[in-house]
C-alpha cells in the first residue's frame, strides 16, 4: 500500500488529483514538494501495475492535497483530516439547502438497525 494511491471505487486517476495537479502546474511549478509528487506520479503507477496486486495504481486526491496545503501555509498536518471533514460537511449542507429550496424530500440513505446487525453477526 502506498498512501495517496488507489481508490475504493475509481479505477483511474482521481479527477480531484488531476484538478489539483493542473492548478499546481500553473501556480507552483517550481515548488520542490510539487516536483517530488510529480516524480512519484511518474514512478509509482508502473511499479504497482507490474506488481499486479492492486486494482487501482493511480493517485487519489490524498497524493496531492498536502502539497497545496503546505504551499499555502497549512503546516499542521494533524489538521488535514479536520479540513477534509469540514469541507465534506459544507458540501452536505449546500446539498441540503438546495434540496429544501427545490422542495425535495429528506434523503434517507440505506442503513441497518442494531437488531439487523446483531442478526448478521449471529449468522457468522
Amino acid at each position: 500500500v502506498i498512501p495517496g494511491y488507489g481508490h475504493a471505487v475509481l479505477r483511474k486517476t482521481d479527477p480531484r488529483y488531476v484538478a489539483q495537479r493542473e492548478f499546481a502546474l500553473k501556480h507552483l511549478p517550481q515548488d520542490s514538494m510539487f516536483k517530488l509528487v510529480s516524480t512519484i506520479y511518474k514512478v509509482v503507477p508502473p511499479i504497482l501495475l507490474e506488481l499486479g496486486k492492486v486494482k487501482n495504481p493511480w493517485p487519489n486526491v490524498d497524493a496531492h492535497s498536502g502539497v497545496l496545503l503546505q504551499y499555502y501555509g497549512m503546516k499542521e498536518m494533524q489538521f488535514y483530516t479536520v479540513l477534509f471533514g469540514v469541507s465534506r460537511a459544507l458540501g452536505v449542507m449546500a446539498s441540503l439547502v438546495w434540496d429544501r429550496a427545490m422542495g425535495l424530500p429528506l434523503e434517507r440513505p440505506k442503513s441497518m438497525t442494531t437488531d439487523g446487525l446483531m442478526k448478521l453477526v449471529g449468522a457468522v
